[in-house]
């Protein structure tokens, strides 16, 4: 190869490095100014989202009987016997106290009546109309006392609950299991909700 040869192969190398380079500078040039030139995206700040409160559900409960103040009282859903009673301003010396099961939870809608010392025992400890057992509040005990209701029947009845939220109507006893016209009509005068 000659010296002419290889001075003409060092130019051109020479002149594509040099071209390879300005390409390169004007890619990276073109990039910078695209980047200046784009519309730029608005940056708003973003309030951390907060959790939901979980007020408790206002439920209310008629409390009569030998309770200070006898009347409709907004409770929390959760509530117990005790709170109602307390609502009302606590028993009356005349209260019998032992009648009441305090510790069991209210429902919306519930009348609670705090007997006298003295009076006939309430069915479904002390809860809605005296002398009936609420549907919605009663245990198995309490729905034991009923005509044609045993322990199975109760178990039903408490599982029909479980499942199906509070009973509306008396009517409901009729979507129980083994529950029929017969059955209803011996516990109609018997029951409330």
């Amino acid at each position: 190869m000659g010296a002419v040869e290889q001075v003409e192969r060092q130019s051109r190398l020479r002149i594509a490095l040099g071209a390879a380079v300005v390409l390169v500078l004007v890619g990276l040039g073109c990039a910078v100014l695209f980047a200046a030139l784009a519309p730029q995206g608005s940056s708003t700040a973003v309030a951390p989202s907060l959790p939901p409160t979980t007020e408790p559900v206002g439920i209310f409960v008629h409390v009569l009987g030998e309770v200070a103040s006898p009347g409709l009282y907004e409770l929390a859903e959760g509530d117990r016997a005790v709170d109602a009673v307390a609502a009302a301003g606590g028993f009356t010396r005349k209260a019998d106290q032992a009648q009441l099961n305090l510790a069991r939870f209210v429902t919306d809608g519930e009348q609670i009546v705090v007997p006298r010392v003295g009076a006939a025992p309430a069915a479904g400890g002390g809860a809605s109309v005296p002398g009936k057992v609420n549907l919605n509040t009663a245990d198995a005990a309490a729905l034991e006392t009923l005509p044609r209701i045993g322990p199975s029947m109760a178990e039903r009845i408490l599982a029909w609950r479980e499942t199906n939220g509070r009973f509306a109507s008396i009517e409901d006893l009729l979507n129980v299991s083994g529950v029929g016209e017969k059955t209803f009509e011996a516990l109609k005068s018997l029951v409330t909700v």
